[in-house]
């Protein structure tokens, strides 16, 4: 008897990759975000200066409660 006859010989190998799409897009937007969040930071820092940046974080924290 001969073995049946599939339409793709790597079907196992084929949807790993595509399950690894979604996964590896959410890193990459998680990614983005972060260093925006960074380069925001150092952005006020440079322009505010580091007395002037902490109170206005700290004024945003308490804020917030």
């Amino acid at each position: 008897m001969s073995e049946p006859i599939t339409a793709d010989p790597r079907p196992a190998e084929v949807s790993g990759r595509a399950a690894a799409a979604p996964q590896r897009a959410v890193v990459v937007a998680i990614a983005v975000v972060v260093t925006a969040m960074i380069g925001a930071t150092l952005a006020l820092w440079a322009w505010l200066g580091p007395a002037v940046f902490y109170e206005v974080i700290v004024a945003g924290i308490a804020a917030c409660f």
